[in-house]
């Protein structure tokens, strides 16, 4: 499988694994960098990517630093699309960093939540009521600059016409929708289940590019995510976002953090287009794509909207950027749309980020979520990476 970037270990690739134990040391997770002769634990230096990020030129510390060699990078992948093997395999690439989220930042997107909204969660009634909401629109809102007054405009037009939305409030209003996709260590990795709750009968997968930021607010690099959606949950109301977007492996990034070095930067995650593929066990395919080159926000305001004087971030945080992909593509019945079922495989692509890939399961029979916080420091404490004091 193809999943490593289109420039193979030509930037600089950093993740976590879980590294099983030894002689001199027991199991647990580890800092590691993925380079053409292996991937190496970095731990012994950098004991949590947290404090990675918080160096000021964190390529070149992983570039200095050469590490316990674990095993090649592929496979790592095959023990993580194999989790019952004893060897080493790759984890979500972010441990104390808060997960955050940015919504309706694509004019495509922000149409779709408008539709769930007057749909009130219900997929059978999302046909015609685009049509009506296109219509009212003009069919986009990708020329309208959040914030303006050709956005405030629009509002006035909307207002009158009875079409006026929350979603539309954050989407070409001046303050941008940010919310906490999960707790701090909740994401999963490649090769991993992701979740779908149970009593969803109207979902979607989001394809988006994660920034890693630290806690000046720096970016520092970039991952693919997938910030699972409840549709129906989220149409319903939107004090039901909580229980739409976090649950159980509800959240997926990887394969690895791509630092910013000479070979990459903000730019290119301007610029980059991310992928969608599902593959359904009945035979049901969908492609999709992102193009952040349409995003309505720049990520830079979408991080000064989250971390500033109102809000800081100890330990940094990891930005989901929002998406453009809304899947209208009827699964079933004519005016059904989509919908995940289990056993659906999805893959999150861009050229520069390589692919994050998984399977999906119901969140109530995937393995229950135990490793958190007390656990993650006792094994590092118990591995000599953190002092006793």
């Amino acid at each position: 499988m193809q999943w490593l970037p289109n420039d193979g270990f030509a930037g600089t690739l950093i993740g976590r694994a879980w590294v099983p134990g030894d002689a001199k040391q027991a199991a647990g997770p580890s800092v590691v960098a993925l380079r053409e002769d292996g991937v190496f634990d970095l731990s012994e230096a950098v004991p949590t990517m947290s404090g990675l990020l918080e160096l000021d030129d964190p390529a070149a510390v992983v570039r200095k630093t050469r590490g316990r060699y674990v095993g090649t990078a592929d496979s790592l992948l095959h023990n993580s699309q194999r989790r019952g093997s004893d060897g080493p395999y790759l984890l979500a690439p972010c441990d104390l960093q808060v997960i955050k989220a940015a919504g309706v930042t694509f004019a495509a997107s922000l149409v779709e939540r408008v539709i769930e909204e007057q749909a009130k969660g219900d997929a059978a009634q999302a046909e015609a009521i685009r049509g009506r909401v296109l219509e009212v629109l003009g069919g986009s809102l990708a020329d309208i600059e959040p914030g303006s007054a050709k956005a405030q405009e629009l509002k006035a037009l909307l207002v009158r016409q009875g079409l006026w939305s929350q979603y539309l409030e954050v989407g070409i209003g001046p303050d941008a929708e940010v919310f906490t996709k999960g707790p701090v260590l909740s994401a999963v990795g490649i090769g991993a289940e992701i979740g779908i709750h149970p009593g969803s009968a109207w979902n979607n997968p989001e394809p988006e590019v994660v920034l890693a930021v630290n806690s000046r607010g720096e970016i520092k690099g970039a991952a693919l995510g997938n910030d699972v959606n409840l549709r129906d949950f989220e149409g319903r109301s939107a004090l039901l976002l909580g229980k739409a977007k976090d649950n159980n492996a509800s959240c997926a990034i990887g394969p690895f953090i791509r630092l910013f070095d000479g070979a990459f930067s903000l730019q290119d995650v301007r610029n980059c287009t991310v992928s969608l593929e599902v593959k359904g066990s009945d035979g049901f395919v969908m492609h999709g794509e992102s193009s952040m080159s349409q995003i309505s926000r720049d990520p830079l305001d979408l991080v000064g909207q989250t971390i500033g004087k109102h809000h800081q971030y100890p330990d940094g945080f990891m930005l989901f950027l929002g998406t453009m992909f809304a899947p209208t593509q009827d699964r079933g019945a004519a005016g059904s749309g989509f919908t995940h079922k289990v056993g659906d495989v999805v893959r999150i692509s861009s050229p520069k980020l390589g692919a994050l890939v998984n399977t999906v399961n119901l969140c109530d029979r995937i393995e229950p979520w135990t490793f958190g916080l007390q656990a993650f420091f006792t094994n590092l404490v118990s591995r000599g990476l953190l002092p006793v004091r």
